[in-house]
């Protein structure tokens, strides 16, 4: 049985009533499929992006495939010098035997400021021929790399006490000064345990049981009492640090996550990195680093870091961070500098994941401009400024105006459409570095700071307390300045530790890592 037809009515104007109304539902019922198409496409995009971090090629994922296939490529070098090996030489009046052609790698020399210890090889005392003497015409040498196993050893300080024959005093010279009072480390000592814990991500407790198996037995507590005491040694330097770092006119900052141990959980702390990095834009002061830890990441930590500092802030667009750029700041405002890395990650990332074609051209672009920044690298301020207002001015602004126009053909729920507008909206951050030569491209210089961090919680896994955070910034601070001016943390280390105590507080920048380099380097080349 067909249902009944509505008759339809006479009157013009009601008939405009119902068209109208069919309309009206239509409109209402295309934007309901076209909501529910670009749901279906987030959740799409979503269970991608998923499956991409469940399964996908990670950078810690790709830096495993690196590792295995060196191992690969080790694993054939050694069989196929094995095998080279098992022939052996040949033998004279026999046809050479096949061997495997492998590029061998040219043998560069030894270094140089290795000590170098001969071994004589005894030679003949008469001619072998006719018993005749023999007279040295030269020598052949054969260089060969050799290490010396750590050796343990006790250092006896010894203050010989005298007495006067004629007024029977007492002299005796005064004990030196000990990195730690009534301690029994010595500065080596105390150097590797900090290097190791905080530099190679070793915990005190498999740093003793190395130790034991060497035949020294260590405590944990009594290495964790030796840190605590360094930490408060060497505050002075890392107050010197922070201060080097905050009279920057641009800085980087960013933060990670430090697991801390609490009652009955794991909490999440934050390690917080602000890095001076002049060498881009040519400048003569030397890179520092100075880290803080916070139990959180309210925006009042970085206010706190931040206090005395009216410069360039290069980061994220972290919202803690908006205190810092008001207007009416006191002592003055900092000046927010995007990073576009950060803008461009988020991009490439639909690109790779969703096969986004409007992604991948913006990515593209974006490249386009890195592409110049890396050929002004190092380059004075006045310099990179020129270059960007010739060749990467034009190259902003086209990339600007094309991701207008593509954006207003995007639904506000594309996500393509989300990683544009992070870069739109803060468009004035983004493009400041056109009118200063000093401002980096990104923020990479923290997130390098910040990698060892990253890496050394795999293995130490949490933080004991809030306080060993504290202790932790401070020691980064120390070790990853070291190594920013190419400065071996342990060696330096252990020189501070053993001169710190007797140094005059008022040069105490001597100990700094910039300062330092230069005497030890002046002493290798003496020697």
């Amino acid at each position: 049985m067909t249902p009944a037809t509505e008759p339809v009515p006479d009157d013009i104007e009601a008939l405009r009533a119902a068209l109208a109304a069919e309309r009206l539902a239509r409109r209402e019922a295309e934007a309901r499929a076209s909501g529910a198409e670009a749901m279906v496409a987030h959740l799409k995009l979503l269970i991608a992006q998923f499956k991409h971090d469940r399964f996908g090629a990670s950078s810690e994922r790709g830096r495993k495939l690196l590792d295995q296939l060196e191992l690969q490529l080790e694993e054939l070098e050694a069989a196929a010098a094995e095998d080279e090996a098992a022939l052996g030489p040949d033998q004279e009046g026999l046809p050479p035997r096949p061997r495997a052609i492998r590029r061998k790698p040219v043998r560069g020399p030894l270094p140089a400021h290795l000590p170098r210890e001969r071994v004589v090889v005894p030679g003949p005392t008469e001619c072998p021929c006719c018993r005749g003497k023999l007279a040295k015409l030269g020598e052949d040498v054969t260089e060969t790399l050799e290490v010396v196993p750590r050796r343990w050893k006790v250092v006896q300080t010894v203050r010989e006490r005298f007495t006067c024959r004629a007024c029977e005093a007492i002299t005796q010279p005064p004990a030196p000064f000990h990195p730690i009072a009534r301690g029994r480390a010595g500065p080596e000592l105390l150097a590797m345990i900090l290097e190791a814990k905080f530099g190679q991500h070793l915990p005190l407790n498999r740093q003793s049981d190395t130790y034991a198996r060497e035949g020294v037995e260590i405590d944990v507590s009594t290495m964790a009492d030796w840190v605590g005491a360094c930490t408060a040694t060497l505050a002075p330097l890392t107050a010197l640090i922070e201060a080097h770092v905050m009279a920057a006119g641009r800085i980087h900052g960013d933060d990670t996550t430090v697991p801390v141990l609490a009652k009955g959980k794991t909490a999440t702390g934050r390690l917080w990195a602000y890095v001076r990095d002049d060498q881009p834009f040519g400048g003569p002061a030397p890179p520092a680093a100075v880290f803080h830890y916070s139990p959180d990441r309210r925006g009042e930590h970085p206010n706190k870091h931040l206090a005395g500092y009216a410069g360039i802030l290069q980061a994220d667009a972290y919202a803690g961070f908006n205190d810092l750029y008001h207007p009416g700041r006191r002592p003055g405002p900092i000046t927010e500098a995007g990073c576009w890395a950060h803008g461009r990650r988020k991009l490439f990332d639909l690109a790779q994941v969703a096969r986004a074609p409007l992604a991948a051209e913006a990515v593209r672009r974006i490249d386009t401009i890195f592409d110049v920044e890396r050929s002004i690298n190092g380059l004075p301020a006045e310099q990179r400024l020129a270059v960007r207002q010739k060749h990467v001015a034009p190259l902003v602004a086209d990339l600007e105006t094309w991701m207008r126009a593509a954006r207003g053909r995007m639904s506000r729920h594309a996500e393509v459409a989300k990683a544009v507008d992070y870069m739109l909206k803060r468009w004035d951050t983004f493009s400041r570095f056109l009118g200063d030569g000093r401002i980096c491209l990104s923020n990479n210089a923290a997130e390098r700071a910040l990698r060892g961090v990253a890496l050394g919680r795999k293995a130490w896994l949490f933080a004991g307390s809030d306080r060993s955070g504290d202790r932790a910034a401070a020691v980064y601070s120390l070790i990853v300045t070291a190594k920013l001016n190419d400065v071996d943390p342990r060696a330096w280390l252990a020189d501070v530790v053993r001169r710190i105590a007797g140094h005059p507080a008022s040069r105490l920048h001597k100990l700094l890592p910039w300062n330092w380099r230069k005497p030890i380097q002046d002493t290798a080349a003496a020697a």
